[in-house]
């Protein structure tokens, strides 16, 4: 199992995919999840290798989808007997099942790195490769007669964008062009999903451009996603300060969370999150998350389904469904 799990981490820092690291670190029998398993868990939900099971699978999944959505750690404390004092970085469950035990695990988001799309040979495009490879950032060189003398930094170069819906929205593209086929460029830019585009223009530059871009049927709202001039206003004026002010303002947007998405992201922060098609459910009796797939029972209850992951929570149901009950989704 834990060639499976180094697997299937390389594969996805490979792929450049977020996932994070679940690690038990401490345990009270009988709690099934020893120290020193560790499982990772995609960021659809999916979980390799092995951190318990019952109350603590739901449990990690939630605050695992939590961790990728604000990038944080923590440590994820499930006891009988919940510290009355919170700790920072420590989130606190109560231990339901019959059977007793704790386990304390330590969750690790690991993000993508982040994805710079340069379109355009320009010297601040050279130079803004040279840079965010660097800073170990993914480098996409795009120009044409690109090639590794001129981009020895960058992971990936062409000629052209074949297919603009394969960059990802959380992609930061540059137009570096300098006036060579900068409507052409801009235009693969917008077709892309990049929630960032910068242009290296002068404002007055760009609004001559864009108007080319109206007359070729681009609508005012989609011109909208281009900031220019790219970059934070430092005063840059050589190619090198530029590629500097760039990166600046990206790592800005980075820090602030504005490039997050949620899609996919396994989420069940209350009863209303209780659908079918959430993979997890919010316990009505103690209110942990329990995984559907791997739930212990099921109950139907007035044409809904109720998950339990312990058998203490399924008899306090069973023995009045109408206190729990509206406490759950429908």
């Amino acid at each position: 199992m834990f060639s499976e799990f180094l697997h299937k981490t390389q594969q996805l820092y490979s792929d450049n995919k977020p996932f994070a690291i679940a690690s038990v670190i401490n345990r009270q029998l009988p709690s099934s999840g020893k120290p020193g398993d560790k499982a990772v868990i995609e960021q659809n939900g999916q979980i390799t290798g092995w951190i318990g099971g019952g109350c603590t699978r739901g449990i990690i999944l939630k605050e695992a989808g939590l961790a990728l959505k604000d990038g944080q750690p923590r440590i994820v404390r499930i006891s009988p007997d919940m510290d009355s004092q919170p700790k920072d970085g420590v989130v606190d469950y109560k231990m339901t099942c019959y059977s007793g035990g704790s386990v304390e695990v330590f969750i690790e988001p690991v993000m993508p790195r982040p994805q710079i799309v340069i379109m355009g040979k320009s010297h601040v495009g050279k130079a803004l490769s040279k840079i965010a490879g660097a800073m170990d950032y993914s480098v996409f060189a795009i120009a044409g007669g690109a090639n590794e003398r001129m981009f020895p930094d960058a992971d990936r170069i062409a000629e052209k964008l074949e297919n603009p819906e394969l960059i990802p929205e959380n992609a930061f593209v540059v137009i570096c062009t300098q006036g060579e086929n900068d409507e052409a460029h801009l235009a693969q830019a917008l077709h892309t999903r990049a929630s960032y585009i910068g242009f290296v223009s002068s404002r007055k530059k760009a609004n001559a451009v864009f108007q080319t871009l109206r007359g070729e049927g681009f609508a005012f709202d989609q011109l909208k996603r281009i900031k220019t001039p790219a970059g934070l206003d430092i005063q840059a004026k050589m190619a090198e300060e530029i590629a500097v002010s760039i990166l600046a303002e990206i790592i800005s947007l980075l820090r602030s969370g504005s490039q997050a998405t949620e899609e996919n992201i396994p989420q069940a922060h209350s009863p209303e999150s209780n659908t079918d098609e959430n993979p997890i459910f919010i316990n009505p009796v103690c209110n942990v998350p329990v995984e559907k797939s791997t739930a212990k029972h099921i109950i139907e209850y007035e044409g809904a389904n109720y998950y339990f992951c312990c058998d203490g929570c399924k008899v306090k149901f069973e023995n009045a469904p109408e206190q729990y009950a509206v406490q759950g989704s429908r």
